[in-house]
């Protein structure tokens, strides 16, 4: 009789991981949705805060979703040669240029080096500062 009731518990653990297991597949594919939700709802707001900085710089605010064409633009902002597009190919080179172009495009806009170095390093979220506060476009800054 003990092994009866050995493999009677045995049963119901097993149902018991069993429905446990088809629980966390069922909530595990409603938490992949919410993070891809979450997920393209940020990258969307990346896209309209660039759309923002690049009108505010009198410039097309689709370029912002071009690829290479968004770099042009983006040299032409900050009044840096557009050639600077092949450094930014170069490993470990271009993170020096996308440093620089980051701190020209926030004096670009009347900001300091300080913000510039906040673009470089947490641009998700002084972008959306730069686009959508009270930054007025001055100039390419690298011309001066």
């Amino acid at each position: 009789m003990p092994h009866y009731t050995i493999t009677t518990e045995t049963n119901y653990m097993h149902s018991f991981l069993l429905a446990q297991s088809e629980a966390a597949q069922s909530s595990g594919g409603a938490g992949v949705l919410i993070f891809l939700v979450l997920y393209f709802a940020f990258i969307i707001f990346l896209i309209a805060s660039f759309w923002k900085i690049f009108t505010k710089a009198g410039q097309p605010g689709w370029a912002a979703i071009v690829p290479i064409y968004n770099l042009v633009v983006l040299l032409q902002i900050v009044g840096r040669p557009i050639w600077w597009i092949v450094l930014m190919l170069i490993p470990f080179v271009n993170l020096v240029i996308l440093v620089m172009v980051a701190i020209d495009l926030a004096k670009s806009f009347g900001k300091g080096a300080g913000f510039g170095i906040g673009l470089a390093f947490l641009g998700f979220i002084f972008y959306p500062i730069l686009g959508f506060g009270s930054a007025k476009y001055v100039g390419p800054a690298a011309a001066k």
